[in-house]
Parts: C-alpha cells; structure tokens; sequence
C-alpha cells in the first residue's frame, strides 16, 4: 500500500479538485466542466476506468443543484403550459383533455385538472404524474 500511497500523494492536488464537494458556484462550474470532458472520453461505457469517476462527480453536482438550485414551487397547468409550448402544441393538440373550451379553462384557472388528464398527460409527455399536482 505504501506505493499506492506514495503515487496518491506525488499526483493529489492534481486529482483533489475532482473529488472534492463543490462549496461555490465558481467550484460547481469546473466540476460540471470536468463531468463533461470526462463524459465525452467515458461514453456509455460502464466498465471504462474513469466511470466510477464520472459517478462520484455527478453525486457531488447533483447535491449541490439539491441544496442551492431549487426548483421553484409549479402549478400542474404551469407546467401543462410549458410542455404546450416547448413541444409547439395548440389548444386543439390535445384531444385527450377533452374539447378545446375544456382546455381553455383549464388554461384560464376556470377548471382544474383532474386524475383523467393527469394520467393522459403524463402519458403524452412521458413525465410523472406528481408534476401536474
């Protein structure tokens, strides 16, 4: 162990940066530039000596995004709105809501969604139920 220990020390502050947790915006931004090289070179390969490093980073970027990226409170019809638009969707796109004026007030605050359109959307758009609650 004594050589594994020698090389670890002889190359740390070189390697201490990618496991480190980041504590700024400035340390995140590298990590997150880092998983991307890193990503680009690993691929989908599960067995590529540096996947387990791709892991330990993104467990890192991804406790950070937890702890100081909050994701601001939605209505389901916000986000119903959001998906309209990012997938180019009319009022008349979604037949499975039921008629446009069903729509239209859903839209307009006037209706609410209930179970049936969430479970229709959340099957349209591959997206769970619990983001339309």
């Amino acid at each position: 162990m004594t050589s594994l220990i020698k090389q670890a020390s002889e190359h740390w502050r070189h390697v201490a940066p990618l496991l480190a947790k980041p504590g700024n915006e400035d340390e995140y931004a590298a990590l997150v530039s880092a998983l991307d090289e890193l990503l680009s070179m690993v691929g989908e390969d599960e067995n590529h000596p540096l996947a387990s490093l791709c892991a330990h980073i993104a467990e890192h970027i991804e406790a950070y995004d937890e702890n100081h990226r909050l994701m601001p409170a939605v209505s389901g019809v916000e986000v119903l709105r959001y998906l309209m638009q990012e997938h180019g969707l009319a009022q008349t796109d979604l037949p499975e809501i039921g008629a446009q004026s069903v729509l239209s007030e859903i839209l307009s605050g006037k209706r609410q969604l209930n179970v049936r359109h969430i479970r229709a959307l959340s099957t349209r758009f591959g997206v769970p139920e619990q983001v339309f609650l």
